[in-house]
């Protein structure tokens, strides 16, 4: 397994940020060391992702911190530019793979099929996103589709809660969870980051 990977694994679950004001960046990132979870993944859904990302780099160089919803090569060097550890992709596009292979940035695109599945892995990928995990059949679906693929371990993202978190994590397949339910963009826009760190510690 890939290191950064490996770190992921340990860590379990991978909160899932869109931040729409980079000064919430830090003091956000400190609920969640806070609230024992040294990670965060930042969406490069706003104008205040970048900036965001590089503000939690400087603050916190050891957090595991990764730029999410990366749909270009431009974006992934954008999200490398500002601190970003790793990239996270709705789907599997090759050209944003292979620049995350040519950089030498641990990449995780999403997936939803087999045919999906193959093609990560003709690319040499063995960790990929399952997304999104709750519409595309949730447990019984990913526990089906991993059966011929023994090989792949997935994240699960997309309506991942602490209702099903336990469940998603007890499948050998999973290595870790992505979920939002303790950042919850009113949260952050509001400052409640004891509440952040509440959410987070009950999470684990």
């Amino acid at each position: 397994m890939n290191e950064f990977f490996e770190k992921l694994a340990r860590i379990k679950i991978v909160p899932v940020i869109t931040l729409h004001d980079a000064s919430k960046a830090v003091p956000l990132a400190q609920a969640l060391i806070d609230g024992g979870l040294p990670c965060a993944e930042v969406t490069f859904r706003t104008d205040a992702a970048a900036e965001g990302i590089k503000n939690m780099a400087a603050a916190f160089p050891d957090l595991a911190l990764g730029a999410g919803t990366v749909l270009t090569p431009a974006q992934v060097d954008a999200a490398v530019a500002a601190g970003a550890k790793y990239i996270v992709a709705p789907g599997l596009n090759p050209d944003v793979v292979r620049h995350c292979q040519k950089i030498g940035v641990p990449v995780l695109p999403g997936v939803m099929t087999p045919s999906e599945i193959e093609q990560g892995l003709a690319l040499g990928l063995t960790h990929l996103k399952f997304f999104p995990a709750e519409a595309a059949g949730g447990v019984n679906m990913l526990r089906a589709l991993s059966a011929p693929y023994k090989a792949v371990r997935f994240i699960p993202t997309g309506g991942i809660n602490k209702a099903n978190l336990q469940e998603y994590l007890s499948l050998k397949c999973v290595f870790a969870c992505g979920g939002s339910w303790m950042v919850k963009e009113d949260l952050i826009a509001d400052g409640k980051f004891d509440e952040i760190t509440r959410l987070t510690r009950e999470a684990l």
